[in-house]
Protein backbone atom coordinates (compact mmCIF):
# COMPACT_ATOMS: atom_id res chain seq x y z
CA UNK A 1 0.00 0.00 0.00
CA UNK A 2 1.04 3.91 -1.11
CA UNK A 3 0.02 6.82 0.85
CA UNK A 4 -0.07 10.17 -0.93
CA UNK A 5 -0.26 12.79 1.68
CA UNK A 6 -1.05 16.61 0.81
CA UNK A 7 1.26 18.08 3.03
CA UNK A 8 -0.24 21.31 2.65
CA UNK A 9 -3.06 20.16 5.03
CA UNK A 10 -2.20 20.20 8.62
CA UNK A 11 -4.22 16.86 9.66
CA UNK A 12 -2.44 14.82 6.76
CA UNK A 13 0.70 13.96 8.92
CA UNK A 14 -0.88 12.74 11.98
CA UNK A 15 -3.44 10.96 10.00
CA UNK A 16 -0.56 9.22 7.43
CA UNK A 17 1.28 7.87 10.59
CA UNK A 18 -1.90 6.44 12.27
CA UNK A 19 -2.76 4.49 8.86
CA UNK A 20 0.76 3.30 8.59
CA UNK A 21 0.77 2.12 12.06
CA UNK A 22 -2.78 0.27 11.56
CA UNK A 23 -1.13 -1.10 8.19
CA UNK A 24 1.80 -2.14 9.70
CA UNK A 25 0.24 -4.12 12.53
CA UNK A 26 -1.58 -6.13 9.46
CA UNK A 27 1.23 -7.13 7.90
CA UNK A 28 0.75 -4.60 5.29
CA UNK A 29 4.23 -3.04 3.62
CA UNK A 30 3.46 1.17 3.24
CA UNK A 31 5.68 3.14 1.04
CA UNK A 32 5.57 6.73 0.15
CA UNK A 33 7.62 9.21 -1.76
CA UNK A 34 10.80 10.06 -0.23
CA UNK A 35 10.23 13.02 1.07
CA UNK A 36 6.82 11.68 2.35
CA UNK A 37 8.86 8.81 3.74
CA UNK A 38 11.08 11.00 5.57
CA UNK A 39 8.62 13.16 7.32
CA UNK A 40 6.15 10.31 8.85
CA UNK A 41 9.66 8.43 9.67
CA UNK A 42 10.22 4.95 10.75
CA UNK A 43 8.48 2.15 8.83
CA UNK A 44 7.58 3.98 5.77
CA UNK A 45 9.78 2.41 2.51
CA UNK A 46 10.67 5.39 0.11
CA UNK A 47 9.78 4.27 -3.49
CA UNK A 48 9.89 6.57 -6.50
CA UNK A 49 6.02 7.53 -8.11
CA UNK A 50 7.06 5.90 -11.31
CA UNK A 51 7.54 2.38 -9.45
CA UNK A 52 4.16 2.65 -8.04
CA UNK A 53 2.70 0.65 -10.53
CA UNK A 54 5.05 -2.30 -10.87
CA UNK A 55 4.44 -2.76 -6.77
CA UNK A 56 1.85 -0.81 -5.11
CA UNK A 57 -1.76 -2.32 -4.73
CA UNK A 58 -3.56 0.44 -4.46
CA UNK A 59 -2.75 3.95 -2.98
CA UNK A 60 -4.50 6.19 -0.13
CA UNK A 61 -5.08 9.66 -0.98
CA UNK A 62 -5.43 11.93 2.33
CA UNK A 63 -6.80 15.12 2.01
CA UNK A 64 -9.64 16.62 -0.87
CA UNK A 65 -11.02 16.55 -4.20
CA UNK A 66 -7.48 18.41 -5.23
CA UNK A 67 -5.06 15.94 -3.35
CA UNK A 68 -7.17 13.21 -4.94
CA UNK A 69 -6.95 14.48 -9.01
CA UNK A 70 -3.06 15.36 -8.47
CA UNK A 71 -2.87 11.58 -7.11
CA UNK A 72 -4.38 10.18 -10.16
CA UNK A 73 -2.35 12.69 -12.49
CA UNK A 74 0.80 11.86 -10.86
CA UNK A 75 0.63 8.21 -11.13
CA UNK A 76 -0.03 8.00 -14.89
CA UNK A 77 0.32 6.16 -16.70
CA UNK A 78 0.24 3.46 -14.18
CA UNK A 79 -3.57 2.44 -13.30
CA UNK A 80 -3.78 1.65 -9.67
CA UNK A 81 -6.70 1.64 -7.45
CA UNK A 82 -6.94 5.14 -5.55
CA UNK A 83 -8.80 5.09 -1.97
CA UNK A 84 -9.38 9.03 -1.06
CA UNK A 85 -9.43 9.69 2.40
CA UNK A 86 -11.15 13.52 2.85
CA UNK A 87 -9.91 15.92 4.79
CA UNK A 88 -10.88 18.97 2.70
CA UNK A 89 -14.63 20.60 2.53
CA UNK A 90 -16.85 18.85 -0.13
CA UNK A 91 -15.03 15.39 -0.99
CA UNK A 92 -17.08 14.59 -4.26
CA UNK A 93 -14.44 11.79 -5.12
CA UNK A 94 -13.19 11.24 -2.35
CA UNK A 95 -14.93 8.01 -0.48
CA UNK A 96 -13.58 8.01 3.13
CA UNK A 97 -14.51 10.71 5.47
CA UNK A 98 -12.33 10.84 8.68
CA UNK A 99 -14.57 9.35 11.11
CA UNK A 100 -15.64 6.57 9.45
CA UNK A 101 -11.99 5.74 8.57
CA UNK A 102 -11.06 2.85 10.37
CA UNK A 103 -14.19 0.61 9.97
CA UNK A 104 -13.92 1.35 6.00
CA UNK A 105 -10.48 0.12 5.94
CA UNK A 106 -11.28 -2.99 8.19
CA UNK A 107 -13.75 -3.80 4.83
CA UNK A 108 -11.34 -2.61 2.14
CA UNK A 109 -8.15 -4.64 4.01
CA UNK A 110 -11.24 -8.07 3.34
CA UNK A 111 -11.22 -7.73 -0.20
CA UNK A 112 -15.23 -5.68 0.30
CA UNK A 113 -14.75 -2.83 -1.99
CA UNK A 114 -15.80 -2.54 -5.70
CA UNK A 115 -13.53 -0.21 -7.97
CA UNK A 116 -14.79 2.25 -10.80
CA UNK A 117 -13.55 2.49 -13.87
CA UNK A 118 -13.80 6.37 -14.62
CA UNK A 119 -13.08 8.19 -17.73
CA UNK A 120 -10.42 10.59 -18.69
CA UNK A 121 -9.41 12.99 -21.34
CA UNK A 122 -6.54 14.21 -23.33
CA UNK A 123 -5.36 16.94 -24.36
CA UNK A 124 -3.11 18.22 -27.40
CA UNK A 125 -1.63 21.37 -27.88
CA UNK A 126 -1.11 21.77 -31.95
CA UNK A 127 0.67 24.92 -33.50
CA UNK A 128 -0.44 26.18 -36.40
CA UNK A 129 1.01 23.33 -38.58
CA UNK A 130 -1.33 21.15 -36.79
CA UNK A 131 2.16 20.30 -34.71
CA UNK A 132 1.98 18.83 -31.35
CA UNK A 133 3.81 21.23 -29.10
CA UNK A 134 5.45 20.13 -25.47
CA UNK A 135 3.16 20.14 -22.97
CA UNK A 136 3.94 20.44 -18.85
CA UNK A 137 3.35 16.72 -17.88
CA UNK A 138 3.90 14.31 -20.93
CA UNK A 139 4.71 10.52 -20.40
CA UNK A 140 7.47 10.34 -22.59
CA UNK A 141 9.42 11.56 -26.06
CA UNK A 142 6.12 10.33 -28.19
CA UNK A 143 3.22 11.59 -26.24
CA UNK A 144 2.73 15.00 -25.94
CA UNK A 145 -0.31 14.91 -24.15
CA UNK A 146 -2.13 16.43 -20.91
CA UNK A 147 -4.60 14.10 -19.00
CA UNK A 148 -7.64 14.70 -16.71
CA UNK A 149 -10.36 13.31 -14.59
CA UNK A 150 -12.53 16.32 -14.10
CA UNK A 151 -11.75 18.66 -16.50
CA UNK A 152 -9.75 20.79 -19.06
CA UNK A 153 -10.60 24.29 -18.85
CA UNK A 154 -9.09 26.86 -21.37
CA UNK A 155 -9.78 30.54 -20.13
CA UNK A 156 -8.89 34.02 -19.79
CA UNK A 157 -5.97 35.69 -18.21
CA UNK A 158 -5.65 38.17 -15.04
CA UNK A 159 -7.41 40.96 -17.16
CA UNK A 160 -11.52 40.96 -17.12
CA UNK A 161 -11.70 40.86 -20.89
CA UNK A 162 -13.13 38.14 -23.17
CA UNK A 163 -11.31 35.49 -25.65
CA UNK A 164 -12.77 34.37 -29.05
CA UNK A 165 -12.49 31.03 -28.62
CA UNK A 166 -13.84 28.78 -31.99
CA UNK A 167 -15.37 25.09 -30.86
CA UNK A 168 -15.32 22.40 -33.34
CA UNK A 169 -16.92 18.82 -32.70
CA UNK A 170 -15.18 16.78 -35.30
CA UNK A 171 -14.74 18.76 -38.36
CA UNK A 172 -17.51 21.22 -37.83
CA UNK A 173 -17.95 24.41 -36.38
CA UNK A 174 -20.18 24.55 -33.48
CA UNK A 175 -19.90 28.13 -32.68
CA UNK A 176 -17.47 31.15 -32.04
CA UNK A 177 -17.72 32.24 -28.22
CA UNK A 178 -16.96 35.25 -26.99
CA UNK A 179 -16.21 34.14 -23.43
CA UNK A 180 -14.04 34.08 -20.02
CA UNK A 181 -13.26 30.58 -21.41
CA UNK A 182 -14.61 26.95 -21.92
CA UNK A 183 -14.97 23.77 -19.77
CA UNK A 184 -14.52 20.42 -21.49
CA UNK A 185 -15.78 18.06 -18.47
CA UNK A 186 -15.91 14.48 -17.98
CA UNK A 187 -18.95 12.73 -16.18
CA UNK A 188 -17.09 12.36 -13.44
CA UNK A 189 -15.88 17.07 -13.57
CA UNK A 190 -19.58 17.36 -13.94
CA UNK A 191 -20.10 17.99 -10.39
CA UNK A 192 -16.94 20.44 -10.08
CA UNK A 193 -16.08 23.66 -12.28
CA UNK A 194 -18.29 22.81 -15.11
CA UNK A 195 -21.52 22.50 -12.37
CA UNK A 196 -20.76 26.11 -11.28
CA UNK A 197 -20.97 27.50 -14.61
CA UNK A 198 -23.93 26.08 -15.30
CA UNK A 199 -23.43 22.69 -16.60
CA UNK A 200 -25.81 19.84 -16.26
CA UNK A 201 -25.11 16.80 -13.72
CA UNK A 202 -24.27 13.73 -15.45
CA UNK A 203 -23.86 10.13 -14.38
CA UNK A 204 -20.33 9.22 -13.94
CA UNK A 205 -21.25 5.62 -15.26
CA UNK A 206 -22.08 7.30 -18.36
CA UNK A 207 -19.11 7.77 -21.33
CA UNK A 208 -19.65 11.61 -22.53
CA UNK A 209 -17.81 15.04 -23.22
CA UNK A 210 -19.42 18.30 -21.68
CA UNK A 211 -18.67 21.61 -23.51
CA UNK A 212 -19.99 24.23 -20.89
CA UNK A 213 -18.51 28.14 -22.25
CA UNK A 214 -17.93 30.36 -19.36
CA UNK A 215 -19.72 33.70 -18.66
CA UNK A 216 -20.15 34.09 -22.74
CA UNK A 217 -21.02 37.00 -24.23
CA UNK A 218 -24.68 36.04 -25.25
CA UNK A 219 -28.67 36.18 -24.01
CA UNK A 220 -28.90 32.22 -25.39
CA UNK A 221 -26.04 29.60 -24.61
CA UNK A 222 -26.14 26.30 -23.46
CA UNK A 223 -23.64 22.96 -22.46
CA UNK A 224 -23.60 20.25 -25.13
CA UNK A 225 -23.37 16.70 -24.63
CA UNK A 226 -21.40 15.20 -26.65
CA UNK A 227 -20.37 11.48 -27.47
CA UNK A 228 -17.21 10.44 -26.18
CA UNK A 229 -15.38 9.19 -29.70
CA UNK A 230 -15.52 12.44 -30.93
CA UNK A 231 -12.90 14.68 -30.78
CA UNK A 232 -13.17 18.65 -29.34
CA UNK A 233 -11.10 21.08 -31.29
CA UNK A 234 -10.86 24.78 -29.05
CA UNK A 235 -8.96 27.33 -31.51
CA UNK A 236 -7.22 30.41 -29.79
CA UNK A 237 -8.72 33.61 -31.79
CA UNK A 238 -7.21 37.38 -32.13
CA UNK A 239 -4.44 38.36 -29.81
CA UNK A 240 -4.84 36.70 -25.97
CA UNK A 241 -1.18 36.31 -23.74
CA UNK A 242 -2.57 35.40 -21.09
CA UNK A 243 -4.80 32.56 -22.06
CA UNK A 244 -3.97 29.17 -20.25
CA UNK A 245 -5.15 25.54 -20.62
CA UNK A 246 -5.76 24.39 -17.37
CA UNK A 247 -5.69 20.06 -15.81
CA UNK A 248 -8.08 19.53 -13.31
CA UNK A 249 -6.87 22.50 -11.67
CA UNK A 250 -3.63 21.03 -11.42
CA UNK A 251 -1.72 21.98 -14.13
CA UNK A 252 -1.52 24.62 -16.28
CA UNK A 253 0.22 25.99 -19.60
CA UNK A 254 0.29 29.04 -21.74
CA UNK A 255 -1.67 29.23 -24.94
CA UNK A 256 -0.23 31.65 -27.67
CA UNK A 257 -2.50 33.14 -30.59
CA UNK A 258 -2.91 30.71 -33.54
CA UNK A 259 -2.37 27.38 -31.52
CA UNK A 260 -5.54 25.17 -30.86
CA UNK A 261 -6.24 22.39 -28.49
CA UNK A 262 -7.48 18.89 -29.29
CA UNK A 263 -9.69 17.37 -26.48
CA UNK A 264 -10.89 13.36 -27.25
CA UNK A 265 -11.38 10.22 -24.54
CA UNK A 266 -8.08 8.84 -23.26
CA UNK A 267 -7.25 5.49 -23.56
CA UNK A 268 -6.30 5.38 -19.67
CA UNK A 269 -8.41 5.54 -16.91
CA UNK A 270 -8.33 6.36 -13.48
CA UNK A 271 -9.63 3.48 -10.75
CA UNK A 272 -11.31 4.59 -8.06
CA UNK A 273 -11.79 2.24 -4.72
CA UNK A 274 -15.47 2.70 -3.23
CA UNK A 275 -17.31 0.53 -0.66
CA UNK A 276 -19.76 -2.03 -2.18
CA UNK A 277 -22.87 0.42 -0.84
CA UNK A 278 -21.43 4.07 -2.44
CA UNK A 279 -24.04 5.23 -4.27
CA UNK A 280 -23.60 8.59 -6.61
CA UNK A 281 -26.58 9.87 -6.20
CA UNK A 282 -26.54 8.99 -2.20
CA UNK A 283 -23.13 11.65 -2.31
CA UNK A 284 -24.85 13.95 -4.45
CA UNK A 285 -27.70 14.64 -2.61
CA UNK A 286 -25.87 14.94 0.57
CA UNK A 287 -22.72 16.73 -0.55
CA UNK A 288 -24.50 19.46 -2.68
CA UNK A 289 -26.30 20.20 1.24
CA UNK A 290 -23.39 20.09 3.11
CA UNK A 291 -21.52 23.43 4.49
CA UNK A 292 -18.37 23.88 6.77
CA UNK A 293 -17.14 21.28 8.44
CA UNK A 294 -14.98 21.51 11.10
CA UNK A 295 -11.04 19.98 11.60
CA UNK A 296 -11.19 16.61 10.86
CA UNK A 297 -8.96 15.28 13.49
CA UNK A 298 -11.59 17.06 16.46
CA UNK A 299 -14.36 14.70 15.22
CA UNK A 300 -12.15 11.53 16.41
Amino acid sequence: MALFPNLDKQDSVPVARKISQWMKDRNVEVVATAETAKLLGEGIGPLPLDLWGKSVDFVVVLGGDGTLLNAVGSLLPAEIPVLGVNLGHLGFLTEVEYYDLWKAMEEFIRGEYKVEKRMMLKATIKDGEDKPVASSRPFGKEDPGLYALNEIVITKGPFARLINLEVKVGSVTVDTYSADGMIVATPTGSTAYSLSAGGPIVDPALEVMILTPICPHTLYWRSLVIPPDETVEVLIGGSHPDTMLTVDGQRGVRLVSGQHVEIRRAECKAYLMRSKTWNFYEVLRKKLKEGDREGVLGRE
